[in-house]
């Protein structure tokens, strides 16, 4: 793994041995077991729910909640939430650590990822997208004008869109600049003026006496051995979702201005988890 911040060692990946692998059974079974039935069950439905709903989804986000919930008391890591999701048509923007952010912004409150094209194509992660209702964007920007029309046919559903400005992950304990391009459909004219977003923090708080980077999931980070590290964890940290109040995009003058805002509130709500400081 290469890291990605200038004078910092690279996270010791621990390797289980004994009991670590008890519990990595223990842990990864059940959770394996919950994922793929829990994915199998929302095919099945979804094959009813699409014909007679189309865009809209009043059966299968329940069940995509249930399974990231459940999957919070199988992995024994305690999940809390402060603040209030908001009820306004818009979009979810959030730091963004790794592959518990996925369970941890599904739990709370039914959202829909927004990714690039290519993860549609990955093998195993492409199909699990797909069914559960992420949307797929084109960095290109000849294709800028139908993204701004699935935006509008998803948000006037009633869907919540997450995006992670940052771009990428990070190590969990900062917030990395947000790309203001990515808040440049808002301003569209078939969104602006009734489009709302809401910044949430993520808080990954580690085991005790582990790397404080624990949760953190970036770079060339392999997700295999990631993930054995924290099944196989005697003691687990916690995870902690603070929603911060909702803004109207026709409020702020510029995507820079409102990328800003978010990305001060995100910062803030990080504390003093935060060690990023430009």
């Amino acid at each position: 793994m290469t890291a990605l911040w200038q004078d910092e060692p690279e996270p010791q990946v621990s390797h289980p041995r004994g009991l670590d692998w008890v519990r990595v059974v223990l842990r990864g079974l059940p959770l394996a077991i919950l994922v793929f039935g829990g994915l199998a069950v929302l095919l099945l439905v979804r094959l009813v729910e699409r014909p007679l709903f189309g865009v809209q989804r009043p059966l299968t986000p329940h069940i995509t909640q249930i399974v990231c919930r459940t999957a919070f008391v199988v992995l024994g890591i305690p999940y809390a939430t402060t603040g209030t999701p908001m009820r306004e048509n818009g979009a979810v923007v959030s730091n963004h650590a790794g592959w518990l952010d996925i369970f941890a912004l599904n739990a709370r409150k039914r959202v829909y990822f927004v990714s690039k094209s290519e993860v549609a194509s990955w093998p195993g992660i492409g199909w699990l997208a797909r069914a559960t209702g992420t949307v797929f964007i084109n960095r290109d920007r000849r294709e800028a004008k139908g993204q701004i029309e699935v935006f509008r046919d998803r948000l006037s559903a009633g869907h919540k869109l997450l995006f992670f400005p940052e771009g990428t992950s990070s190590d969990s304990r900062r917030v990395l600049p947000f790309k203001s391009t990515l808040f440049a459909a808002f301003f569209a004219d078939e969104l602006r003026e009734f489009m709302w977003v809401q910044p949430v923090t993520l808080r990954y708080i580690p085991p005790a006496g582990a790397d404080p980077r624990f949760y953190g999931w970036w770079g060339d980070m392999e997700f295999a051995p990631h993930l054995i590290q924290t099944l196989a964890a005697p003691r687990q940290g916690r995870v902690e979702l603070v929603y911060h109040p909702p803004v109207k995009v026709s409020d702020f003058d510029s995507r820079k201005a409102l990328a800003a805002h978010c990305e001060a509130a995100v910062r803030a709500g990080l504390g003093d988890l935060d060690v990023e400081t430009s």
